[in-house]
């Protein structure tokens, strides 16, 4: 489960911060490609990572009946996926057929779950998109999974839009698209993050007023850096 302190940090900070951080630390791969949000008037989507794997589908294995199967992977995460955790598919980058539909997406919202991510696509896309869940996926997709997807493991790693994804690795959205964060990283660039999202917020304020960039973004003026720490010891007090 995600501390209530490191959730609100992340509810609060951009994807994009998130990745600068993410770059000082030595990792520039953990924007997941091509996926964007059904609805972009959610807040942004916070949890901890429970995965399912798809391979290309084979005839003989995955017809119809195999979904009577009360242990199959799709069905079987839908029902196991925590509450509060993000369920994210790895589809191969392929959205010819869905990951997930209308029906289980909404069995995930109902059961508490932070969010759905997908590198392929959902079918009953219009209807997801009015859901009180955050979804992420990479365009439409009517056909059934069963065509040319086979749900073959769960919480197990995945690749996802060419991200490397463990259980666990913390999942945040925005309408920007997501961002993978390592388990172990999750508290030790919290803070950053935090600092750099108020700094951020800061600088947007006097540009907006008309400041200039220079020595401000970065802040590298010492005029400057002591406005800013006047500032935030101001914030801070109130």
């Amino acid at each position: 489960m995600l501390p209530s302190e490191l959730k609100k940090i992340f509810s609060k900070s951009s994807v994009a911060t998130i990745c600068t951080v993410l770059f000082k630390k030595g990792l520039k791969n953990q924007f997941i490609q091509g996926v964007s949000p059904l609805n972009s008037k959610l807040p942004n989507m916070v949890g901890l990572a429970y995965t399912v794997r798809y391979i290309p589908a084979r005839e003989d294995l995955n017809g119809i009946e195999v979904f009577k199967n009360p242990k199959h992977p799709q069905r079987l995460a839908i029902e196991e996926c925590p509450k509060d955790y993000v369920l994210i598919f790895d589809s191969r980058k392929d959205p010819r057929a869905a990951s997930a539909g209308a029906i289980l997406v909404t069995r995930l919202m109902i059961r508490g779950c932070a969010g759905v991510v997908t590198d392929g696509g959902f079918r009953d896309s219009d209807e997801i998109k009015k859901l009180k869940i955050p979804s992420y996926h990479k365009r439409p997709s009517s056909p059934t999974n069963l065509t040319l997807h086979q749900a073959i493991d769960i919480n197990k790693p995945i690749g996802c839009g060419d991200v490397a994804v463990w259980p666990n690795d913390l999942i945040v959205g925005d309408n920007e698209g997501v961002v993978v964060i390592p388990n172990e990283m999750i508290k030790e660039i919290s803070e950053e993050v935090n600092s750099m999202t108020i700094y951020e917020d800061y600088v947007i304020d006097k540009v907006q007023k008309g400041a200039s960039i220079r020595g401000l973004y970065p802040l590298t003026d010492e005029k400057e850096k002591k406005v800013f720490e006047n500032w935030l010891r101001t914030k801070n007090k109130d």
